[in-house]
């Protein structure tokens, strides 16, 4: 029997939330793969995909994720964090400040304040 996709993301979520990313990847990526244009699932990927220190792989699925879903404040805040970690500073920047713009959150503008420094 196959997990359904929304099992496959809650699966995701959960090791996210337990610490383990490295378990999180493997079934958002299955889940990806069935649902390629869920922002929630790219987001969550992206996520997991950060937190295993995969930058370049994290900036994609996050800049998936804007793409699908252009308001989406922590999409673009990950963005700028993974821009950041790739050496790309302007792009960074552009992100953060529209998370900051969308959702003046503590960590948003704290991000862009270290980046800006």
């Amino acid at each position: 029997m196959t997990e359904s996709v929304y099992t496959l993301y809650s699966r995701g979520q959960e090791f996210l939330d337990a610490g383990r990313p490295h378990q999180a990847v493997v079934v958002l990526e299955r889940a990806a793969a069935v649902e390629p244009e869920k922002g929630s699932i790219r987001e969550a990927l992206a996520r997991a995909l950060f937190m295993t220190g995969r930058f370049r792989r994290a900036r994609g699925e996050f800049a998936k994720a804007v793409a699908i879903d252009p308001v989406n404040h922590y999409a673009h805040f990950g963005l700028g964090l993974a821009c950041a970690r790739t050496g790309d500073r302007t792009r960074a920047v552009a992100h953060l400040k529209l998370a900051v713009a969308m959702a003046p959150r503590r960590e948003y503008r704290e991000a862009l304040a270290r980046l800006i420094a």
